[in-house]
């Protein structure tokens, strides 16, 4: 297979499939989030702060959770899935929620045949760059989308977690930090439910972060900032123990697990 709409069919059919997993899982904590409770983590709130009165377009959204925590913060929010059981799913909790968001299925790199507004805020995270098979069609359309003066911001697992092999049970390092062709996994469960019987089937991609500072960078965006941080809000790789702060990181913190980067439209 070498087509990229070929992959891209293989990852909706299996993202169709964790949407029902991951809203019943205690990950997403679907019933919480009903009742109040914010799916957004620290490195994103404090990063973007007052959204209240803000356009907010999100990319690569799942069912949604992170849309209407952001909408109920204020933003008037418009968020994009390749999975159209997500976006079912987001539009019916934001019917449920009495919110205001939109939703839309299509490819994130299709995003602007979709949607022709501009935005404050275009924002994205947590694994979603390693979906795309190239980052410069996707920082062009950032850029598209985001009003003069707009703000981008990604919070992402850092790209030297994905040069690891998570299923074979040693976690060595077996991927290209960069690496042009596609990666094909297929593993039982889900990050969200390691007890789940579905068969996970996908493929992915590895970019560095040069790939995503010159994506941007080349599409007209000025970078603010490039952090990295060796704690992860998310329990998601082997072996990792809870810190203080109630992140999680590797026993050592020999490697970053995030990176977050801000950049601004000119």
């Amino acid at each position: 297979m070498n087509n990229q709409n070929d992959y891209f069919k293989v990852n909706k059919e299996t993202w169709n499939e964790k949407v029902k997993i991951h809203s019943e899982s205690g990950m997403y904590d679907l019933e919480a989030f009903k009742e109040g409770k914010s799916s957004l983590m620290s490195y994103e709130l404090e990063a973007l702060g007052d959204v209240n009165g803000k356009s907010l377009l999100h990319l690569q959204c799942h069912f949604g959770q992170d849309t209407l925590s952001w909408s109920r913060m204020g933003a008037k929010c418009v968020g994009i899935d390749l999975s159209d059981e997500g976006i079912k799913l987001a539009q019916k909790l934001n019917e449920d929620l009495n919110l205001d968001a939109d939703f839309f299925c299509c490819n994130v790199l299709d995003t602007s045949r979709h949607i022709k507004d501009t935005f404050d805020i275009v924002f994205t995270s947590y694994g979603v760059i390693g979906w795309l098979p190239d980052l410069k069609p996707w920082g062009r359309m950032i850029s598209e989308r985001l009003k003069v003066g707009g703000t981008f911001y990604i919070a992402e697992f850092h790209p030297i977690v994905w040069m690891f092999d998570y299923d074979d049970g040693n976690g060595g390092m077996k991927y290209g930090y960069m690496q042009d062709e596609a990666i094909y996994v297929e593993y039982e469960g889900t990050y969200a439910d390691n007890e789940s019987k579905m068969t996970s089937k996908q493929y992915g991609w590895n970019h560095g972060l040069g790939a995503v500072i010159n994506a941007l960078t080349e599409a007209g965006l000025h970078i603010q900032y490039l952090n990295e941080y060796d704690e992860s809000p998310y329990n998601v790789f082997p072996d990792l123990v809870e810190t203080e702060s109630g992140m999680f990181a590797t026993k050592d913190k020999l490697y970053p697990l995030i990176f977050t980067l801000k950049a601004t439209k000119r």
